[in-house]
């Protein structure tokens, strides 16, 4: 990025939340790394924003230490000192008029008209957050200078509240200034999805209903959910991991090629993929989603307690940690072709990628040998925790006879290109201060997300739907495999010791 792009303009970064645990793993890390790569503007500088009595000197500290554990080297660099040395701090209550007065007073004192402000906190005050900024005049934009809101997931808990939140938003700022951030939009291998399909004459082709059997998208965590009882039992799976980390995947595999990179053309097409996806009925809902909740078992060698026994979990919780969907779409390229998403907790591997299996090719070449059955052709996008793109395919081995064994053809961004150190906020952050919403959702985007969900919540809402169990270590529930054997299709293994 740093050999095409510019510095960002002149700006100031204001964080509501400042002193939680977003801000110090992840969002200081970037805007230094942000540095490291001159990215930020020389005049850059941060108002962090917390309840908490301290001076700025304290607040400075409190980031050295993180830097320490999340950023291996940076708190003694160079960048960490001039970063350091342009944040403040100002006490305050989200709630209260006079925070944003003080606010007011800190950033005439900057001088700097271009604002970026950060919403690091829970996402019941988004609303009355920007409500405040807005009745402060903080929003106002200039000739001389802009304002934009980031705001972090989940955005709602279902439509309604989707709807209800872009509502206020909507009624105090405009569409251009929010920015809906997504930190898997952040990762190489995501934004790559655009690049390795629309400029490849060898996939662009083939990417279509004519020769793509079935698309995979996996999100599979080995994380249990922690001190988050609370939190995840409230919310579960589908609510935390598919409207928006498991569509943005989606989306990006399954939309039409743009007519340019500018970023209205691109989330048009992001959200035309939605609307094609096939609403759940209740038969539906029953027959294509399993849910799914970890029992005890082992992680890595780690012994991990059941779900129902973590803190703030309740005994008899039906709360799913794992979720499997089929979805169809309507649309001319994946007419008949199904995709199937799942995610989880306390399984067995890390691992975020997307499979596209294309057809096999006819056997009857292959009858009069000993090839029983031709290897799966299997392009395999890894997201995380390793960054690259694996194609399987069959190769005739060594020998007189016709024999068939699959190899891969592997590529490491690692290997290929320098990476430079990246929390995968990094590219979203300059994105806002540039004001590029390419990788950030519109309102209808995040709604169309909601609603195709949203009957599964209906349908779980009453309790009376079980989890089926998993045992934490494993690959999932048995009923996720048998949502495809039932079709003639088996997931990618997600254990070496598993077969595909």
């Amino acid at each position: 990025m740093t050999d095409i792009a510019k510095p960002a303009p002149s700006c100031v970064l204001v964080i509501f939340g400042a002193a939680g645990d977003l801000t110090r793993r992840l969002l200081m890390p970037a805007v230094c790394n942000l540095r490291r790569g001159r990215l930020l503007p020389d005049d850059f500088s941060i108002i962090g924003i917390a309840r908490a009595d301290q001076s700025d000197e304290t607040f400075r500290r409190a980031f050295d230490a993180g830097m320490r554990d999340f950023a291996a080297g940076a708190e003694n660099g160079a960048e960490w000192k001039w970063l350091r040395g342009r944040m403040s701090y100002l006490k305050g209550d989200f709630s209260e008029a006079a925070t944003y007065r003080a606010l007011g007073e800190r950033l005439a004192q900057t001088g700097q008209h271009n604002v970026l402000f950060y919403l690091a906190t829970p996402p019941a005050v988004f609303a009355p957050v920007i409500a405040h900024l807005g009745e402060a005049r903080l929003l106002q934009e200039c000739a001389d200078g802009w304002r934009r809101v980031i705001i972090e997931k989940p955005f709602g808990t279902d439509l309604r509240s989707a709807r209800e939140l872009n509502r206020k938003i909507l009624s105090v700022m405009s569409e251009q200034q929010i920015f809906r951030i997504d930190h898997y939009l952040g990762k190489e291998t995501v934004q790559n999805i655009m690049v390795f399909r629309f400029g490849n004459g060898i996939f662009e082709p083939l990417w279509n209903r004519n020769h793509i059997d079935h698309v995979q998208i996996t999100v599979a965590e080995t994380v249990g959910v922690g001190t988050r009882g609370k939190f995840y039992d409230a919310t579960g799976a589908l609510r935390d991991m598919v409207p928006n980390h498991l569509f943005q995947l989606l989306e990006l595999t399954a939309m039409e090629p743009p007519t340019c990179f500018d970023a209205d053309a691109v989330r048009t097409e992001k959200s035309k993929v939605l609307d094609a996806v096939h609403s759940f009925g209740a038969r539906d809902a029953k027959r294509n989603v399993v849910r799914g909740q970890y029992t005890a078992g082992a992680v890595g060698g780690k012994a991990v307690q059941a779900y129902r026994q973590s803190p703030d979990v309740t005994p008899d919780s039906k709360t799913e940690t794992y979720v499997a969907l089929k979805l169809m779409m309507d649309n001319w390229r994946w007419a008949g072709v199904p995709f199937y998403l799942r995610t989880g907790k306390a399984l067995g591997t890390r691992r975020s990628e997307i499979v596209i299996r294309f057809k096999q090719a006819p056997f009857a070449l292959f009858r009069d040998t000993p090839i029983e059955r031709l290897t799966p052709n299997d392009l395999v996008l890894h997201i995380q925790p390793d960054e690259g793109v694996t194609l399987s395919i069959g190769a005739k081995k060594p020998g007189p006879k016709v024999m068939m064994g699959g190899v891969e053809l592997r590529f490491d961004y690692k290997d290929y290109f320098e990476a430079a150190p990246s929390t995968g906020y990094e590219t979203l952050i300059y994105d806002c201060m540039t004001g590029d919403t390419t990788l950030f959702k519109r309102a209808e985007e995040i709604e169309s997300g909601w609603r195709i969900v949203q009957p599964l919540i209906d349908l779980w809402s009453d309790g009376k739907v079980d989890a089926s169990p998993y045992a934490a270590g494993s690959q999932g529930p048995a009923e996720a495999d048998a949502l495809l054997a039932c079709d003639g299709r088996s997931w990618r293994a997600l254990l070496r010791s598993e077969t595909s």
